[in-house]
């Protein structure tokens, strides 16, 4: 691991985000509304119907050595943060394709 990629930080630190809760809470309604409206983000967001939302639970994981061919590990990783994460689905769809009745032709 390269050293400028080491963040070093003192205990209880990471608890601590970089937001400035004390001007969040000097902020009324109207203030609030006015930052909500001139948010290129928030764009689109306020028509949005959650009601038919579904709740996930990510199944529990369970952490094992694996040997994995090089090039297989390094294509994974060339696309960034997330790699076990998308090994795992690769895996899960092949799991779930093998499980399906096999078609008689």
């Amino acid at each position: 691991m390269k050293k400028e990629h080491i963040v070093t930080r003192k205990w209880g630190d990471r608890r601590k985000g970089k937001t400035d809760w004390a001007r969040f809470d000097a902020m009324t309604d109207k203030d609030i509304e006015a930052a909500i409206a001139n948010d290129p983000d928030w764009e689109g967001i306020e028509d949005i119907d959650w009601s038919k939302a579904v709740l996930i639970v990510p199944t529990k994981k369970k952490a094992i050595s694996i040997r994995i061919d090089e090039d297989v590990l390094a294509f994974f990783k060339r696309e960034g943060d997330g790699y076990q994460r998308r090994m795992n689905a690769v895996l899960r769809s092949y799991m779930e394709q093998a499980a399906k009745p096999k078609k008689r032709a």
